[in-house]
């Protein structure tokens, strides 16, 4: 399939949507390989960042309407849906034969809406969700999971290698979306498990960074445990991410396991685990403050044991 890579740096203009934490390290990136990067995002900060990396700011009309390939990194399904299926879209504003690279968490119906609606207007859609955080997009390290027809992939390669280094296409659309949401709920389960492996061992006497120490050269060693394990021991739960993602992207692994028809149970309790931290401490809180969550109602558990006995 290399034979059919082509490389389109200096041809391709590129409209880069939503230029926060994960977008704009993508933008940037795409900028350092050598592309034309048009973008815009609401947020007046993130915009002005993505200005100092070399993208131009642009509205959203004149760059859908002139970009080559459209790139979006969206909250979640609801935002890729206005983007696309509301009146005066994307899809309706960018020119027949460009292509829609969604790099954004979706769902499958959503993805199937936008897939019907893209092909009706002669647009390619490419769907392209990215795992690594923050640190990855801004080191061009990502993971990208790609699903799409196989020469529209093949012809922007080179895009993906500009902001990822594992890279796979994995199917036709909607298959970068379901891996995307696959592999993910890993982050919070391991999330939850690891507080438990830590109290476990804290209350049985073992100090909490030496806990976590014993955890990262063990079996149960993980990203998780080296990248988190540091931020709950030291009660920080890391402010790059939000609860309000955490638990869409759990939301959505429950709604596409009903979608295929898989009995997950276990994460349907890690599922809830996140939509309570949501609702008892908002969705601008983080995402670690799930396992403080864990840590409180142990405490609060345990004293009531004691109080009946």
């Amino acid at each position: 399939m290399t034979s059919l890579r082509a490389n389109v740096r200096g041809v391709t203009r590129i409209f880069f949507l939503g230029l926060g934490h994960m977008g704009g390290g993508m933008a940037a990136n795409l900028v350092r390989a050598g592309f034309d990067v048009d973008g815009f995002d609401p947020n007046a900060e993130s915009l002005a960042r993505a200005a100092d990396a070399g993208v131009i700011p642009l509205d959203t009309d004149e760059g859908f309407a002139t970009a080559d390939v459209i790139m979006s990194s969206l909250p979640g399904p609801a935002q890729v849906a206005s983007v696309g299926l509301d009146g005066g879209g994307l899809l309706e504003m960018v020119r027949p034969g460009a292509t829609w690279i969604d790099l954004s968490t979706n769902d499958l119906d959503t993805a199937r809406r936008l897939a019907t609606h893209a092909a009706s207007e002669h647009i390619t859609l490419i769907d392209a969700p990215v795992s690594g955080g923050p640190e990855g997009a801004a080191a061009g390290t990502l993971s990208v999971y790609i699903g799409g027809p196989a020469e529209a992939v093949e012809k922007h390669w080179t895009i993906f290698e500009a902001i990822g280094t594992n890279i796979d296409h994995l199917g036709d659309h909607g298959a970068g979306y379901v891996a995307k949401i696959a592999q993910v709920t890993l982050c919070y389960t391991q999330t939850i498990t690891l507080v438990e492996a830590l109290m476990l061992g804290v209350k049985g006497g073992v100090q909490p960074a030496k806990m976590l120490e014993l955890i990262q050269n063990s079996a149960g060693s993980s990203y998780v445990a080296d990248t988190y394990g540091p931020e709950i021991v030291a009660g920080t739960y890391d402010e790059s991410f939000s609860i309000q993602l955490a638990a869409k992207d759990m939301r959505l692994a429950m709604e596409m396991a009903a979608s295929v028809g898989a009995d997950l149970p276990f994460m349907a309790r890690v599922a809830e685990r996140y939509a309570e931290t949501e609702r008892r401490y908002g969705s601008t809180a983080p995402h670690l403050l799930a396992a403080q969550i864990t840590e409180t109602d142990n405490e609060r558990i345990f004293h009531e044991r004691n109080a009946n006995d």
